[in-house]
């Protein structure tokens, strides 16, 4: 049994890690466009408010960016059902980011307020065990996808025949896109 659910954890795990990878890229991404713009006294004043909330307040502002961004969600999911799936998706992905870049920018004003819940905190926790977890999960196949990886790059560079028919490839993609109408 526990051989048939392996498949079944390792995607949950690959979901779980990409998600985290995005909060990370959204996270990073809100605090540079944060440093660009005049956002530092914004920014600061958001904390002085949130800092004067109690703890259970503080999580409907945590949570303001999910019930805002759904919408907008299920409008690309609508798009997409509707026949029109390239600005569905479009509409999903901004949604999906403002929503991510907004929560990941919440959640580091509100994280001190948030911890001073006892049941949030266990749900900190077992997110960061459940991260763990997933490396766990996926790391096997890493390292697997990387070793074959690093075999095929060394037969590409060891066998001329694959650099020319990669060259051949490119050329005819090229002539391709030359003869390709504009």
């Amino acid at each position: 049994m526990q051989r048939l659910l392996r498949p079944l954890w390792f995607v949950l795990a690959a979901l779980f890690l990409f998600e985290a990878w995005l909060w990370d890229i959204f996270a990073a991404l809100a605090d540079r466009v944060l440093a660009v713009l005049p956002w530092k006294p914004v920014r600061e004043a958001i904390a002085r408010g949130v800092a004067r909330l109690p703890p259970w307040l503080t999580l409907f502002v945590f949570v303001i960016p999910a019930l805002v961004v759904f919408p907008f969600k299920l409008l690309g999911l609508w798009l997409i059902g509707t026949g029109r799936p390239i600005l569905g998706v479009a509409t999903f992905f901004v949604a999906k980011t403002a929503g991510l870049g907004s929560a990941a920018f919440l959640f580091e004003v509100c994280r001190p307020n948030l911890m001073r819940l006892a049941w949030f905190v266990r749900v900190y926790d077992l997110a960061v065990r459940v991260r763990a977890w997933a490396h766990r999960q996926v790391e096997p196949f890493r390292v697997r996808l990387r070793a074959a990886m690093a075999r095929l790059r060394a037969r590409f560079a060891a066998d001329p025949r694959w650099r020319r028919q990669l060259r051949r490839w490119r050329r005819t993609v090229q002539a391709r896109r030359r003869a390709a109408p504009r």
